[in-house]
């Protein structure tokens, strides 16, 4: 496993080692061990997340307040997503910049995010399944979000050539500057 620092280096790409020949592949698509040892962390991860998204749906921007602030660690294993993480940590050399990463189903490629950024993503694919494990329990009441379009932010999202396809609650997501953040 193989971890490489984003431009915002909290934020990384993970690479399995994959094994391929005629029949297909094989990967070890976790591993505690080699993940932390790769990314220099020491997170647990206690949930699982599957959901499935037909092109042009626009996820996020989500993340979970403390006492419940999760890392997720993200994938796609069918089809290809546009993956975004949002630093929030008020303080931070980089709060308010973003970072970016194509996830395949033939890359393998897997996303970092730990606690402390907002995360969302836009299915580029005919659908997709997206993977992710969290180091902490769903909890509504520390669930938040940032718009997907705060000008604040200015992510530069794919171009489909469609409008995007967002929920109720993601359609009124406050901006950044109103938004409940990271402190410290």
């Amino acid at each position: 496993m193989k971890a490489t620092p984003t431009a915002i280096p909290d934020v990384m790409v993970v690479e399995p080692k994959v094994f391929g020949d005629a029949r297909g592949f094989f990967y070890e698509s976790f591993n505690q061990q080699a993940f932390n040892a790769a990314t220099g962390t020491n997170f647990e991860f206690v949930q699982d997340n599957h959901s499935r998204s037909r092109k042009g749906v626009l996820r996020g921007l989500h993340y979970q307040l403390p006492p419940h602030a999760q890392g997720k660690l993200v994938r796609v294993v069918r089809g290809a997503v546009w993956d975004v993480a949002v630093d929030i940590r008020q303080g931070s050399a980089t709060f308010g910049k973003w970072v970016a990463e194509e996830l395949t189903e033939y890359s393998h490629k897997q996303f970092w995010i730990p606690p402390g950024f907002a995360h969302g993503f836009v299915v580029l694919s005919e659908s997709a399944d997206f993977l992710y494990k969290t180091t902490d329990y769903y909890a509504p009441e520390s669930d938040r979000g940032v718009a997907w379009n705060d000008p604040q932010i200015g992510i530069a999202w794919p171009d489909l050539g469609m409008d995007w396809l967002l929920s109720e609650k993601d359609l009124k997501q406050p901006l950044l500057q109103d938004a409940d953040t990271f402190i410290g």
